[in-house]
């Protein structure tokens, strides 16, 4: 069997965690992070490349710009479905590797497609459904790590995983425009593009957006298929792990994680949009990244928090906390056109990315408990060895809702641009699609409530 092969692995064992398994676990979350990081760069590449496709002579609608920032949060969330179930069918470093890999078609695709204004739409069509690869491994790679860590340590390690990947949403927006903005890459890149701004001829390397992450992409797979590990007490078919969906907490915690994760990737997606069509004045590309970078850099923090005083409780208070923030957005914004305060509306909206976050990490914080919970009550007074197999059982069923969750979360980066752009064309302003966020996060709530969070609730985390 290979070095890479962990033949034993009990976390939950405190002699074996301290003398062997930390070590192993953080050099994993540690090889992971990063790869999880270019992931949703590249996921996220078609947001910032957009808004610049004119600069380098391509002539599309807004319609067909649109369709290509939607494309890859409808592909990239479908995706996750899949990739949850993966990392016990290969490896979780088998996986991490490949997937990793993976993120050289569309970036290497891009930047060859880029070159060229004539390329066509469908070509591009295309090439932002493959950025999708990126969102897909955020499944795999918070189901492989939670398999690494015990009970008492997953908030903090899936929250570091999810958090600084989440940052890659960031870094592409502070990546992007500087390399296209010059030659970085040489002769290697190919030629810019010119084009004419306050009279004023200027030249753009469209290309590079894509080419500058192949190195680093490189690197990472190359670095997880030679450092990380796979379990071997984690292999399990799909239809070992299918037994999520005969569960209800799966379901609810779906729920729960479409307000808090499908909120951060759907803000991300549409605040720039949405500050254009509030106040015309502002260039929103200048603020775009300050959410997303709050909201990832709180996610550790939720994870933590979590640890110390139960998921669920830091749920509760978030999505309440959430409310709250909406009412403040609402309170900034211009009504038909007059008045509204961009600064009030802006710092409402770093705030609700910072809970978005905490969020996170507290929901991804209760499933493992939940699940290992659930079982354990299934094998109580069975005997050692039913116990023992409960806890394997508990992991595999919470790695599977891990990526479920995330994969449904997912599907808000599309939702709530939508429902911004559908709230303006029916009423004129995007009250409506923010009232109907108020009501959402209400249902979360309750949820929170009554399941887990109120005194003698059903499963208490």
């Amino acid at each position: 069997m290979s070095s890479h092969v962990l033949k034993r692995w009990e976390p939950e064992n405190p002699g074996f965690w301290q003398q062997t398994g930390a070590a192993i676990a953080n050099r994993n979350l540690w090889i992971s992070i990063p790869a999880l990081m270019l992931a949703f760069s590249v996921w996220m590449l078609w947001s910032v490349v957009v808004v610049n496709l004119d600069k380098a002579g391509f002539q599309l609608s807004k319609n067909q710009m649109f369709w290509l920032t939607a494309l890859p949060a409808l592909s990239g969330a479908t995706l996750r479905i899949f990739y949850s179930f993966l990392v016990p069918i290969f490896g979780g470093r088998r996986w991490t590797a490949i997937s990793t890999a993976s993120l050289l078609i569309p970036a290497i695709g891009m930047g060859f497609a880029l070159r060229d204004p004539s390329t066509s739409f469908p070509t591009l069509l295309i090439l932002a459904l493959l950025c999708g690869l990126g969102g897909g491994n955020f499944s795999s790679s918070m189901a492989n790590i939670s398999f690494f860590f015990p009970k008492a340590k997953k908030g903090l390690a899936t929250g570091l995983n999810a958090g600084i990947g989440n940052l890659g949403v960031s870094l592409v927006q502070f990546v992007v425009p500087v390399v296209i903005s010059s030659a970085v890459l040489g002769t290697l890149g190919g030629d810019g593009h010119s084009y004419v701004k306050d009279g004023v001829e200027k030249s753009i390397w469209l290309q590079n957006a894509g080419f500058v992450w192949v190195p680093f992409i490189v690197l990472a797979s190359v670095a997880a298929w030679f450092g990380m590990h796979d379990i071997a007490d984690a292999k399990a078919s799909f239809a070992d792990q299918a037994v999520i969906f005969k569960r209800k907490h799966n379901w609810l915690m779906c729920w729960l994680y479409i307000g808090t994760f499908g909120s951060f990737i759907g803000f991300s997606a549409g605040l720039a949009m949405l500050t254009k069509s509030q106040f015309p004045g502002i260039n929103p590309t200048a603020y775009a990244f300050l959410g997303p970078l709050v909201g990832a850099l709180a996610r550790p923090l939720g994870g933590w928090v979590s640890d110390k005083l139960g998921g669920a409780r830091v749920t509760l208070w978030t999505f309440a906390a959430m409310i709250a923030a909406v009412f403040g957005v609402l309170h900034y914004l211009p009504q038909n056109g007059v008045g509204g305060d961009f600064y009030g509306f802006l710092a409402m909206f770093i705030v609700l990315f910072a809970l978005t976050g905490i969020g996170n990490g507290s929901t991804f914080r209760m499933i493992p408990v939940i699940f290992l919970t659930e079982r354990q009550r299934a094998a109580a007074g069975k005997g050692e060895k039913a116990e023992k197999q409960a806890v394997l059982d508990a992991s595999k069923e919470a790695a599977a809702v891990l990526g479920f969750s995330g994969a449904i979360g997912a599907y808000g980066g599309f939702f709530i641009p939508k429902s911004f752009g559908t709230s303006l064309d029916l009423t004129g302003g995007v009250d409506a699609a923010l009232i109907c966020f108020i009501g959402f996060y209400l249902s979360c709530m309750a949820i929170t409530w009554w399941w887990y969070a109120r005194r003698n609730a059903p499963m208490p985390c």
